[in-house]
């Protein structure tokens, strides 16, 4: 190919009290390195705001340690909304974020004495055997921890950056074509379907799935690979029932996991790969910013 997909830069999380939300982002996953703070009109996201332009602040923080950034969006132009619906495992979208930890016991203690209500009590066991357990924040976004022994630096927070997310899809071959075949995450750690003991107490848990973990054989190294380290998409379709679109009546930068950045070398490559593939871009900013 010529365009390297370095892994995920950073995720997106839209919220409705910016500062309470950095706050909590700083002290419960040490996302504690900002990039940027600054409020700004969004007009290449008309697409997804019903074709106005919005107006939001957001703010790009980083946890040394290692793993992937988060950027924090609040709408200032309108009031965010939360979701029409309570959002099931499975539904279309980012469902959940996949946080690292160099340890899970310690990262459960630190997690439970900061939010002890929206945190799990216990711990389950995922399709892979690994320990996880999930938590929310204030605005109901939900966040999975799993450890990870791949750092950048250590220094004694329990928590690490970003490690992935969660996307409910509703064709699994057609959305394999798209992650696994062009953006290079071609390395298949499970493909399972059924009942999840890890899903069974949250939202649509007693239901079926198909669940497949992807990550990369081969990133890039350049960029901030070496920081951001390996990451993840878990791939999900609803089996018994039709996924509900996460953003149903709601607008880019309302309450939720907004999208999901990657750290892309050759843009224009990848562009003119997707567009012959069906998955044109649906905003682009040409040369201003390179996204």
């Amino acid at each position: 190919m010529s365009y390297v997909i370095q892994g995920i830069q950073h995720i997106g999380i839209a919220v409705s009290d910016m500062d309470a939300s950095l706050k909590l982002y700083r002290k419960l996953f040490g996302l504690d390195m900002p990039f940027f703070d600054s409020v700004a009109a969004a007009p290449l996201m008309d697409s997804h705001c019903k074709g106005e332009t919005i107006v939001k602040r957001a703010s790009m923080v980083l946890n040394h340690q290692g793993g992937s950034a988060v950027e924090v969006i609040s709408p200032t132009s309108f009031k965010p909304q939360g979701p029409v619906f309570e959002i099931r495992q499975g539904d279309l979208g980012i469902g959940s974020t996949m946080v690292k930890t160099p340890d899970i016991r310690k990262m459960h203690e630190h997690a439970l004495s900061v939010i002890p209500n929206t945190c799990d009590q216990e711990m389950v066991i995922d399709p892979l055997g690994r320990l996880t357990f999930f938590l929310r924040d204030f605005d109901g976004n939900l966040f999975q921890i799993l450890e990870s022994d791949n750092w950048f630096t250590n220094n004694g927070h329990p928590s690490g950056g970003i490690l992935g997310g969660t996307i409910g899809v509703s064709d699994m071959e057609n959305s394999l074509k798209l992650y696994k075949n062009k953006l290079g995450y071609d390395k298949v750690l499970y493909n399972k379907k059924g009942v999840f003991e890890d899903w069974a107490h949250l939202p649509g848990g007693e239901q079926n799935y198909h669940r497949v973990l992807l990550t990369q054989s081969n990133r890039g190294t350049g960029g901030f690979s070496q920081l951001t380290g390996r990451t993840y998409i878990e791939l999900v379709v609803a089996l018994d029932r039709q996924g509900r679109f996460i953003f149903e009546d709601r607008n880019w930068a309302d309450q939720g996991i907004v999208h999901l950045g990657f750290d892309v070398r050759g843009m224009k490559e990848l562009g003119e790969e997707l567009q012959k593939e069906g998955f044109g871009f649906r905003c682009d900013t040409d040369n201003a910013l390179s996204m």
